[in-house]
């Protein structure tokens, strides 16, 4: 299913305050299950996969863990909800990721 997302210039609106934009050049959709890790080397164990919505939950060694759920609504749309530890700090987030357009130079 994350193949299917188009790669480019995303836009993450987190749900719970709207004026929360994270932006982000998406080459690969795998990019989006770890966000709160994004650089970190973490096992993945995919949960669900469908065509439209895929969950994984994933451990970060030292680092923390992560279920996240992905639906995806066009190639440049989809729902983010994620919950976990980073850091020994808690995060819980929904989102709604948005392609923009072309990543810059």
């Amino acid at each position: 299913m994350l193949n299917q997302l188009e790669s480019g210039h995303w836009e993450l609106r987190d749900r719970d305050s709207r004026s929360s934009v994270e932006q982000l050049c998406l080459h690969d959709g795998r990019r989006l299950i770890q966000l709160r890790h994004p650089a970190s080397q973490c096992e993945q164990l995919i949960v669900a996969d469908s065509p439209s919505d895929v969950t994984v939950q994933y451990t970060c060694r030292g680092r923390g863990y992560g279920r996240t759920h992905i639906r995806r609504e066009t190639g440049r749309l989809v729902q983010i909800e994620s919950q976990g530890i980073v850091d020994g700090l808690p995060f819980d987030f929904t989102a709604e990721g948005r392609r923009v357009g072309d990543c810059g130079s």
